[in-house]
C-alpha cells in the first residue's frame, strides 16, 4: 500500500507548519504581500493547512470555498501565481520535505492555476 501525500508530509502537524510558512513568506514577499495586508493571517493560515490537509488524502477538514470561489475577482496575474508557487516550495524546502513530494505539491499547486489566475 502506498503512503499518501499527506502521511510524507507529516500529517496533520507536519502540513500545518509548512502552511503557516508558506503564509509567512507570503507576508514578506514584495510581488504579493500587499495582496495580504488586511488579512486575518490567523484564519489564512488554517485555511491553507486545512485546504492542505484535505488535498493531500487528510481528514476533510477544509470547509473553505472552492479556489475560483475563492479567486474570483482578485484579478491575480501570472507573476503573483508563480510568486506563490515559490512560496511554497521554499516551505517545503525549510520543512526538508524531500524531492518527491516537492513536485507533487507543486504539480497540485500549478494544476489550480485556471481557477486562481485572471479569474
Amino acid at each position: 500500500m502506498t503512503t499518501s501525500l499527506y502521511e510524507r508530509l507529516g500529517g496533520t502537524e507536519g502540513i500545518t507548519q509548512i502552511a503557516n510558512d508558506v503564509v509567512d513568506n507570503h507576508l514578506t514577499n514584495p510581488a504579493i504581500a500587499t495582496r495580504f495586508a488586511a488579512a486575518n493571517i490567523q484564519a489564512l493560515k488554517n485555511a491553507a493547512a486545512t485546504f492542505f490537509i484535505t488535498g493531500t488524502g487528510g481528514p476533510e477538514v477544509y470547509k473553505g470555498k472552492d479556489m475560483l470561489s475563492a479567486h474570483k475577482g482578485m484579478n491575480i496575474a501570472a507573476n503573483e501565481f508563480m510568486a506563490v508557487l515559490d512560496d511554497a516550495l521554499s516551505a517545503l524546502q525549510k520543512n526538508n520535505i524531500g524531492q518527491r513530494e516537492q513536485e507533487e505539491v507543486l504539480f497540485v499547486l500549478y494544476s489550480m492555476r485556471p481557477a486562481i489566475v485572471q479569474v
